[in-house]
């Protein structure tokens, strides 16, 4: 007889051993096979069989793709295709993977074996929602776990619960893509918009964020029934335009990097955050074709300031008038 093992228990060779002696039982085959080929239709080859080494499996990419889904915790909705007394057979990128009766969810512990077989056997053709616990290319060996699966879910709804605008969280950085970055919130995703990563320009994430990266983000929104959260890691920090008027005045000289020049003129960075205009008529002094005939981006320049708006965002700078002696006031 198994000993099924807790949740947590490592899966020993005399485990997997006493399990296929049981017996396998899918659509596909009616008696029980023999153990050799039980370790077969598992993927699995018995370690006592005077076999030699065991065959290198296909490098075709499905045992990277497995380790890489155990790592993310990616969870994978797979189709029962057989059973035996220890659990569940599971379908997988064109591989079979077992699902042990403790790793089960809901799953009664005390039954007789008629009890137990009926109720394997009623999970044929079922899908289920699992977490990949176990890979082992050597031996073939492919676990699942539907029960982490169900702690993960049930993490992640308290957490959505939980939830609430203005919360300030910490994460780690998941994905990122063209539109923002995903945040991994302890089993809950959200999204940072490109538009709330920083109060400075940024054209793509990748610039100030990278995967696996643990940041600060506060929570903008929270929609329970979608499972969605919206997340800034700039609202973390103070909004520098709100005492830009304090820091700022008409005729004060400041340095600045030049970030995007356009056909209208040039924007400079005089801060993390802040970023004025210098319009094409602030310059230079002459004609010239384009402003990228002047300045260029990544440049740092001396720039005269000639006009302060904080409640609209507006920091009006001039390239010639920085030349210029201050007017006299």
């Amino acid at each position: 007889m198994v000993d099924f093992l807790p949740p947590n228990a490592p899966y020993t060779e005399a485990y997997w051993e006493a399990l296929l002696r049981e017996g396998e039982h899918s659509r596909s085959s009616a008696p029980p096979a023999d153990p050799e080929s039980i370790w077969l239709g598992l993927g699995l080859e018995p370690e006592s069989a005077d076999v030699g080494a065991p065959p290198s499996p296909p490098d075709d990419g499905r045992w990277a793709a497995a380790v890489r889904a155990m790592e993310e915790k990616a969870v994978l909705t797979l189709p029962v295709v057989g059973y035996n007394r220890g659990g569940l057979l599971v379908e997988w990128n064109g591989t079979q993977g077992f699902v042990p009766v403790s790793h089960l969810a809901d799953f009664p512990p005390y039954m007789d074996e008629r009890e137990r077989e009926e109720a394997l056997r009623a999970r044929l053709g079922q899908t289920l929602r699992l977490h990949v616990i176990e890979v082992d290319p050597e031996r073939q060996r492919l676990v699942f776990s539907e029960r982490a699966t169900h702690s993960e879910e049930q993490r992640r709804k308290a957490l959505l619960e939980q939830l609430q605008p203005g919360d300030v969280c910490t994460g780690r950085v998941t994905n990122i893509c063209s539109f923002g970055a995903f945040v991994d919130l302890g089993g809950l995703e959200g999204l940072i918009h490109i538009s709330e990563i920083s109060w400075s320009r940024v054209n793509h994430p990748a610039q100030l964020l990278r995967p696996g990266q643990e940041v600060q983000v506060a929570v903008l929104n929270v929609d329970r029934e979608r499972g969605r959260v919206g997340l800034s890691l700039k609202r973390v920090h103070p909004d520098p335009w709100r005492t830009v008027g304090e820091r700022y005045q008409v005729g004060q000289i400041v340095q600045g990097v030049i970030t995007n020049v356009v056909e209208f003129g040039a924007f400079a960075q005089v801060e993390e955050g802040v970023e004025g205009l210098i319009h094409l008529s602030e310059l230079a002094e002459g004609q010239f074709l384009h402003p990228r005939n002047v300045v260029r981006e990544g440049m740092t320049v001396r720039l005269r300031v000639i006009y302060v708006d904080a409640d609209r965002r507006r920091l009006g700078l001039s390239l010639r008038q920085a030349a210029e002696p201050a007017p006299a006031s």
